[in-house]
């Protein structure tokens, strides 16, 4: 399955039928897996619940998965007749945002698996520049299990106001933001996240809440769980926990009527996914910008390369001047000429594959040594990860 190609839902659907063991944990249970998938920290580090295999999908990907599959179970344990895909749409479809330039040009195609596919694909977005995202931290939306929730709503209700989404955002804001703006000295982690959770909000438009306001519009379990994790992730920054810090969360905990053992949970949850993926989550990265920028582009190429290795191994065996040109280059340095002639006869290859063109763009000649790198690796594969076999 490629969350990158179109038909990916359709993919996951059939691949779930398989297995659907996490449709059998009850709701705190499956909010537990989509805070160890790093889900609710905004950091997807592995597919929720093992519904899917890891494989080479990219954080963005993940997220694009889990996203769904959160939706489906709500779904799933919800009274409704309405298929999953037309629910998921319908829901999206009533939430005011949609009828913005967010969702522009969306409005009157026909509902099906590739319509939810762009919502989905929109709905993660912060930065739709691929080259930007190489430069600069990629951070996926760390508040899209508001959507979650709102859909449990919609789910319910038949219907969601955009007063209940408005509310819960400002709610997380005031409680998130209170900790956050606290600390004395903020370190880049501190302003990372205030960035992050300021970009997540969807509307922008809301009422600044209080904290006793900002908790009494916390109503159900899985409200007050969401923000007492974001709460610690918070307060995670140092990974010390000083008594005023130890203080506001046991008060946050009491004011939200949640049994002490949640907040040590809590902080221990988040140690232990941060200690587990640190080295693969943007947030936490403290990598120069050229080192992120290589090692961000080296994965992006060669998933480019492995998903596309069919017909690239194709396109190269039919110039054999290129062959012969890489497979030189593997023991010795290419000359100036030589270089020059491999990126010409590169970019014509990947003119004639459209997922390749990447390369094509502005500063996109710029990955080549990259590819050159990655080809000697090459091995013909299956391309279309999409298809479902009758």
């Amino acid at each position: 399955m490629n969350p990158s190609a179109n038909g990916w839902i359709k993919k996951l659907l059939v691949e779930l039928k398989k297995n659907h063991t996490f449709l059998n944990l009850d709701v705190e249970a499956f909010y537990n897996a989509l805070r160890t998938s790093g889900f609710i920290y905004g950091s997807n580090a592995v597919p929720v619940a093992d519904a899917v295999k890891k494989l080479d999908l990219t954080e963005e990907e993940i997220c694009k998965v889990n996203l769904c599959v959160a939706l489906l179970y709500m779904h799933s344990y919800a009274e409704t007749k309405t298929p999953f895909i037309d629910s998921a749409i319908a829901f999206y479809s009533e939430i005011s945002a949609i009828k913005t330039s967010f969702f522009h040009g969306f409005m009157g195609v026909k509902k099906s698996n590739e319509l939810l596919e762009s919502i989905i694909h929109k709905r993660i977005q912060i930065d739709p520049n691929v080259l930007t995202k190489n430069f600069s931290y990629f951070i996926t939306n760390a508040l899209l299990f508001v959507d979650v929730l709102a859909y449990q709503q919609f789910l319910k209700h038949q219907t969601i106001s955009d007063v209940y989404i408005k509310t819960l955002e400002a709610s997380i804001l005031s409680i998130s933001l209170r900790v956050l703006n606290s600390k004395t000295d903020k370190n880049k982690y501190d302003m990372s996240l205030i960035k992050l959770f300021e970009s997540s909000v969807r509307f922008n438009d809301h009422e600044d809440l209080t904290f006793n306001n900002a908790i009494k519009h916390i109503n159900t379990n899985q409200e007050k769980y969401y923000i007492l994790d974001l709460a610690c992730m918070a307060t995670w920054s140092d990974r010390i926990i000083d008594p005023n810090e130890q203080s506001f969360l046991t008060k946050l905990c009491n004011d939200l009527n949640l049994e002490p053992f949640r907040v040590q949970q809590s902080i221990i949850t988040i140690n232990t996914f941060y200690a587990t993926y640190k080295d693969s989550i943007a947030l936490l990265s403290s990598k120069n910008m050229v080192k992120t920028f290589y090692n961000n582009s080296s994965k992006m190429v060669m998933k480019l390369i492995s998903r596309n290795s069919k017909r690239l191994y194709q396109e190269l065996l039919d110039s054999k001047e290129l062959m012969v040109l890489l497979t030189h280059s593997t023991v010795r340095d290419l000359t100036p000429e030589e270089s020059k002639k491999v990126q010409e006869q590169l970019l014509d290859i990947f003119k004639s594959i459209p997922s390749l063109a990447i390369f094509m763009l502005p500063g996109g000649a710029l990955l080549l040594p990259l590819v050159i790198k990655f080809i000697p690796k090459l091995l013909p594969s299956a391309f279309d990860d999409n298809r479902i076999d009758d």
